[in-house]
């Protein structure tokens, strides 16, 4: 895939930090639902995303 524009960018990065979002929330719920869960591990995962957003997204999107 060839990207060129100034818009195009942003735009596929905030897809895939979509996509991992909706990733980490399904796992979450199906461990919800499986009652396979423990509350480090949730604080973990959020932590995970969150570092991701604020070290790789976020200077890329400005």
């Amino acid at each position: 895939m060839i990207i060129n524009g100034t818009y195009d960018i942003p735009i596929v990065l905030m897809l895939f930090v979509g996509l991992g979002a909706i990733l980490i929330g399904g796992l979450l719920a199906w461990m919800h639902l499986r009652h396979r869960y423990h509350p480090n591990l949730i604080g973990a995962l959020i932590g995970a995303l969150f570092c991701f957003l604020l070290l790789e997204a976020l200077p890329a999107i400005t």
